[in-house]
């Protein structure tokens, strides 16, 4: 049961009414997680006036939602793992490289496996990342301001994640498809698994 109401244009505060209609553009819908959000509309202001210059930057949408998939598993924030799965099949993520990330493992792709393992390290250090994880990046063809890209990523996955928890809203109808549940119990500091190619 969600612990903030999930508004409706009706019911949103008066600053958050118009963001509503911008996200019926963007993505489609309001997705609940963003009308629970509502109830900050300097929350939702700032977090979609950042997203907006994160799908300005130089990476794909894509590779967007591999960051945001592996940020939410990190994070274990479920409503977000379904809504980025949803996102990342309309982006042409390949599938076996979303259930690789649903599943907290590296995905074989050559330059998504990098991508993915770099965001990873950066969570689980708290934005220390090893020089393995940063050579494999650009090994795979990362420059060093998409490294940074991915700093601004995390960021703006840590908001909806953290929301996520709070709000802790529904899913969404479309999103049922793509309910996740963690396997494992979450530890608070697991120790790094990353794939070393």
């Amino acid at each position: 049961m969600s612990r903030f109401p999930i508004h409706t244009t009706d019911s949103a505060p008066e600053r958050s009414k118009p963001l509503f209609e911008a996200l019926k553009q963007a993505v489609g819908m309001v997705p609940n997680l963003a009308a629970g959000m509502a109830e900050s509309p300097q929350l939702l202001e700032g977090f979609l006036a950042m997203r907006e210059h994160y799908g300005k930057g130089t990476l794909s949408g894509a590779e967007i939602e591999v960051l945001s998939l592996t940020a939410a598993f990190e994070n274990d924030c479920a409503w977000c793992v379904a809504f980025h799965s949803m996102m990342a099949g309309k982006n042409g993520v390949p599938v076996e490289v979303v259930d690789a990330l649903r599943a907290g493992r590296s995905p074989e792709d050559a330059r998504l496996g990098p991508l993915s393992d770099f965001a990873r390290a950066m969570v689980r250090g708290r934005g220390a990342v090893g020089e393995a994880e940063r050579k494999r990046l650009h090994a795979a063809g990362y420059t060093r301001a998409q490294a940074l890209e991915v700093v601004f990523g995390m960021g703006f996955s840590l908001i909806a994640n953290y929301a996520g928890h709070l709000v802790n809203p529904p899913l969404d109808q479309p999103l049922q498809a793509h309910e996740w549940h963690r396997a494992t119990p979450h530890r608070a500091h697991p120790e790094p698994e990353l794939t070393t190619r």
